[in-house]
């Protein structure tokens, strides 16, 4: 059995309930190990892959329900590698977010903007350049969360500079957060 196939196992054992993923890794963890002899590699990405692809619902970070009724295993649509290379020559090969590139010594990855599990398709104008920090951050938050979180931090090192017209225009942004009651749930200080 692979990686995946015991992940839908265990979810398939345990249909309409909201499962953390850390009891689901335990069991994969314990299931492969019998099996192979060794322990499986990043079975908590088996799970996020399984989400994009419409087989599991993600409820919030780290939680995820199996409902059969809503189950599909839809391919994920990707980038072409021309496709590829015509976002990161539109992008200047620069992240769009922070601007650096391989200039820098960063990594670039080609990032769908509207991600594939919400039905993003694979097409130019659906793609953006990213650096591994940056696709991370959207990877483990919502583009809002993920740019909400670096005005927070670009807020902090204007403030620790005296940075006054930075700060003004972060605070701006921030409060454009709060009054549209977009992720509240990250808080900060001012």
């Amino acid at each position: 059995m692979t990686i995946t196939d015991l992940i839908k196992t265990y979810f398939m054992d345990h249909p309409y309930q909201d499962l953390r993923h850390g009891p689901v890794v335990d069991y994969v963890e314990e299931e492969y190990l019998k099996i192979h002899g060794r322990k499986p590699r990043d079975p908590w990405r088996n799970i996020r892959r399984l989400h994009e692809q419409g087989f599991l619902i993600k409820i919030q970070n780290g939680v995820y329900r199996y409902d059969p009724d809503a189950a599909t295993d839809q391919p994920l649509e990707d980038f072409t590698p021309q496709q590829k290379r015509e976002i990161l020559e539109r992008d200047e090969y620069k992240c769009v977010t922070c601007g650096y590139g391989e200039k820098e010594g960063v990594t670039l990855h080609v990032d769908h903007i509207r991600p594939r599990s919400l039905g993003g398709r694979a097409t130019i104008e659906n793609g953006q350049t990213l650096c591994a920090r940056h696709n991370f951050y959207k990877k483990n938050f919502n583009q809002t969360e993920a740019g909400k979180k670096m005005f927070i931090r670009l807020y902090e090192v204007a403030k620790a500079d005296g940075e006054r017209e930075i700060m003004e225009f972060c605070l701006d942004v921030l409060n454009l957060y709060d009054k549209h009651d977009i992720n509240g749930h990250i808080e900060w200080e001012r």
